[in-house]
């Protein structure tokens, strides 16, 4: 029995200790977990992102209290706490802005808010644009689609210019992206231009005029001369100039076309008397062939080489430099919206004439005669159109006499001379343009009529071989449409050929004709 209570009693110790040790232990406070320190500052926005449309609204939860929020743009979106750690965000108007949210722990939350247009606003507007499209283009598969603001223009069109439409019509309602093809269109039309030179030129000539010289008739030597025509030089059986000695001579450098001379009289004359007449006739018809809105040229002639001074070093140089002369002719074609064909077009016709040739340290360069043309014209397909026309008619009269002598009745006229010119210029410049198509393959082609035969080939082999057509060589057909982009790029210009000596191209000279005789600036002697 004492055992048992011995045991009960040293128990029941040991559990009034443990109760009486429980409320110490619960009274020490237990080391809490240190309350969060502050976030560092925060040198750029997170990556949290808030997307909300216009009139709707987002719930944002936070673990901790909030103390302040702050939102950019409040025409943008508004910001609204509706407990301690909730807040509510509204979307008023699309764009873009920043959130920043303060807790209650000095911790920091960045946000960026993009305000969207309403799903109902956003198909209003692609229908709309949609309408537009099936008005303006009706028949042209165009799909329509958006995706953050941006407008992707889809499907295919006829050309570039239903293209640019599209977008333009697409552009009012935001950023486009052009993803539009375009069918490959035909080849361009090629225009001939047909020009045709006709120019007659004709002169006439008089000369009339006498020269008189005395060699000892009446013991006197002397000469009578108007001084048009070259008279004889007089002088002395020694060929001094003078009367003195009874031998006298006389030289002629310009005998006329008539000569007469008394060996017993001592006395002799010098007549011109000529009439002439000159005909030119030029008709030229250079045809040219050009695509829409290229240029072309044209040059049936040559160039002939004319000195020019260089200085280098204080000496002079001469180089020998080139003018182009001949039929040449410069044409642009643009068919119009009309249908018409707008030429730009520069004909000229030019020859060499050394009747006014200068002397260029020891070079005779010939003067340049030019008819020319350069204006612009619209017509229609085979019309014609008279672009150049010239009458010109000249006289010109030369009289000389001898004073007194020359206006004595009837004997006068020996001591006159005359020279009458007159030319007449007639020059007509016509054009017409066609719109042409090419010789199809395997058609007979225009060729001449040589009065001999040219010499065989050496070889068997014909000369057209290189031109066998086979699946190597042969070009893929064109596709059907292409992208819009592809279709601009390959619609650029080429490289301009760059061809020595041309001097093509159109100036800002005026609309008009010429007829002109020029020689080159001479080189100094």
């Amino acid at each position: 029995m004492r055992a048992k209570t011995g045991i009960s009693i040293a128990s029941i110790c040991a559990v009034f200790l443990i109760l009486c040790a429980g409320p110490g232990l619960r009274a020490q406070p237990t080391p809490a977990s240190a309350p969060p320190q502050p976030a560092a500052a925060t040198q750029q926005d997170s990556s949290n992102d808030l997307f909300i449309a216009i009139g709707k609204t987002v719930l944002v939860d936070f673990a901790w209290p909030i103390a302040r929020v702050s939102i950019g743009q409040a025409e943008v979106a508004e910001v609204h706490a509706t407990g301690p750690s909730e807040i509510i965000v509204n979307g008023k108007a699309a764009g873009e802005t920043s959130l920043i949210v303060w807790d209650t722990h000095g911790g920091r939350q960045f946000y960026n808010v993009t305000v969207r247009a309403s799903s109902t606003a956003e198909v209003g507007a692609l229908e709309a644009l949609r309408r537009e499209l099936r008005t303006e283009l009706p028949g042209e598969a165009i799909k329509v689609s958006t995706d953050n603001g941006i407008i992707f223009l889809r499907g295919t069109v006829k050309d570039l210019g239903e293209s640019a439409r599209a977008v333009k019509i697409a552009s009012v309602a935001g950023k486009v992206v052009n993803l539009l093809n375009v069918e490959v269109p035909a080849s361009d039309p090629q225009i001939m231009l047909k020009v045709r030179f006709a120019s007659l030129d004709r002169n006439k000539a008089t000369s009339l005029g006498i020269n008189l010289f005395d060699l000892g008739l009446g013991n006197a030597v002397g000469g009578v001369s108007t001084g048009q025509f070259s008279p004889p030089s007089i002088g002395n059986s020694a060929g001094s100039s003078g009367v003195t000695g009874t031998a006298a001579s006389a030289a002629l450098s310009n005998q006329g076309n008539i000569f007469a001379f008394l060996p017993g009289l001592n006395v002799g004359a010098t007549i011109t008397a000529l009439q002439t007449k000159g005909l030119v006739e030029v008709l030229a018809e250079p045809n040219i062939v050009a695509t829409n809105g290229k240029e072309a040229s044209f040059l049936a002639g040559g160039e002939y080489p004319y000195p020019v001074a260089n200085g280098t070093g204080g000496q002079t140089t001469i180089s020998i430099s080139f003018k182009e002369y001949g039929v040449r002719l410069n044409f642009i074609p643009t068919i119009t919206p009309r249908g018409s064909i707008r030429l730009q077009v520069a004909p000229e016709v030019s020859s060499l004439d050394f009747s006014n040739a200068v002397e260029v340290s020891g070079f005779n360069v010939p003067a340049i005669t030019s008819r020319k043309v350069n204006t612009e014209v619209e017509l229609q397909d085979g019309q014609s159109f008279v672009i150049g026309g010239l009458l010109d008619n000249r006289e010109t009269e030369s009289l000389m006499k001898i004073p007194f002598l020359g206006d004595i009745p009837i004997l006068g006229k020996l001591f006159q001379s005359m020279t009458r010119n007159r030319t007449n210029t007639e020059l007509i410049v016509i054009v017409t343009p066609e719109i042409v198509a090419p010789i199809q393959a395997g058609a007979p082609v225009p060729e001449l009529k040589y009065p001999k035969k040219f010499l065989p080939p050496n070889s068997g082999v014909p000369l057209n071989n290189p031109d066998a057509k086979s699946a190597a060589n042969t070009p893929p057909p064109a596709p059907p449409v292409i992208p819009v982009e592809k279709l601009i790029e390959s619609m650029k210009p080429e490289q301009p050929l760059v061809i020595e000596g041309a001097t093509g191209g159109f100036g800002a000279a005026s609309a008009g004709t010429s007829s002109t005789s020029s020689a080159p600036a001479p080189a100094p002697q």
